[in-house]
């Protein structure tokens, strides 16, 4: 249940009846109440090891989006961080989606997963004939939205530049009741929640703890968990897939929580604030839309350990008020983006538009 994740949870409830299509579905790998929804899914839900290997499968997606029958809704939305925003409606819907981002895979992100050293072999003489299809099918295919949400002013910049189309910007929810402070004093280590995948750069985060005064948790899987563990110093503790219950103590009890990726949004700083902690981010991206400089958390600007490093040393002469890290959390809680993505919806069923079945709210 990541950033994307939760987007989905929250358009759910605003749509309670509405199914869920995907192009697969690992059970249990999400919320009960998504779980229990009308999810529908593609041929990718078939291909061998297709839950552990999917990444592998990437150039099959557009096909697969392009394979769900949309014909008898008026109204779709899509949650797109790589192909949904691709799928095919009827001629007189409408077509509103909420971007993470465009494709990363194949945009500014491409050298993180596909350059030197990431990929070789057959993959690697393969994939820019396959990343320059990708990008060209992203871009034909964005003329299909009729209104574009992104997730922050740094993906509007994306969506703009790559399909050349405005988007409002409506940030993330954060689960303001479940995540909250305990009262409990400042804690003596560090965290990271994230993905272990390479854009996320925790080997710089590895390299500035390094022989540090400070511990650090890492929480979170992925393809790159086995290298970073074999990186890891004896400060460093990998704590691997935690659930909720878990994640919302790690947040409770550590100092502050640490974010060195390039990020579209990035709500784990939000989860972090919400429980009185605050964040230290780097000062490019989505991620650094969440933190209010020397009120809520530090951003350094160089991507080396070096830079972090500082960053992180000066949390030792700062203070940070939890009712400051609570407000700056709270104006991005569920209900402020339900309210927000409602009113988006309504505006653009109201420009001309009537659908044959009108949502209830």
């Amino acid at each position: 249940m990541r950033g994307g994740e939760k987007v989905l949870l929250s358009l759910a409830r605003l749509f309670p009846d509405a199914p869920i299509f995907t192009l697969l579905h690992i059970r249990g790998s999400v919320a009960p109440e998504l779980e229990a929804r009308d999810i529908r899914t593609t041929f990718v839900q078939h291909l061998p090891a297709v839950e552990t290997h999917y990444r592998r499968y990437l150039p099959l997606f557009p096909a697969a989006a392009a394979s769900i029958d949309l014909s008898a809704f008026d109204l779709v939305i899509s949650s797109s961080h790589c192909v949904a925003k691709g799928v095919r409606v009827a001629p007189t819907a409408r077509h509103l989606c909420y971007c993470h981002t465009p494709m990363r895979y194949v945009w500014d992100r491409y050298d993180d997963y596909f350059g030197p050293g990431r990929v070789a072999g057959l993959t690697a003489a393969v994939i820019p004939t396959i990343a320059e299809a990708l990008r060209a099918w992203d871009v034909a295919t964005a003329g299909g939205v009729d209104g574009y949400v992104a997730n922050s002013a740094y993906v509007a910049g994306r969506i703009r530049r790559y399909y050349g189309r405005d988007a409002k910007v409506i940030p993330p929810p954060v689960d303001t009741d479940f995540f909250t402070p305990d009262g409990r004093p400042e804690g003596d280590y560090d965290l990271v929640v994230s993905a272990l995948v390479p854009y996320k750069r925790i080997e710089l985060i590895l390299d500035a703890y390094r022989k540090g005064p400070r511990p650090l948790k890492v929480v979170g899987g992925g393809p790159e968990a086995a290298r970073l563990r074999a990186l890891a110093g004896r400060e460093t503790e990998l704590l691997g897939p935690v659930d909720d219950v878990t994640l919302r103590d790690l947040y409770r009890g550590c100092r502050a929580v640490v974010m060195a990726s390039v990020e579209d949004f990035g709500i784990v700083p939000l989860e972090a604030m919400a429980c009185g902690r605050p964040a230290v981010v780097f000062a490019e991206g989505g991620g650094r839309e969440t933190v209010l400089p020397g009120q809520t958390g530090v951003l350094f600007q160089e991507p080396t350990a070096a830079s972090l490093r500082a960053a992180v040393d000066s949390l030792e002469g700062l203070r940070f008020n939890t009712t400051t890290l609570r407000a700056h959390a709270e104006a991005h809680s569920r209900q402020v983006f339900e309210a927000r993505f409602r009113a988006f919806v309504k505006e653009a069923l109201a420009d001309g538009f009537v659908p044959t079945h009108s949502p209830t709210w």
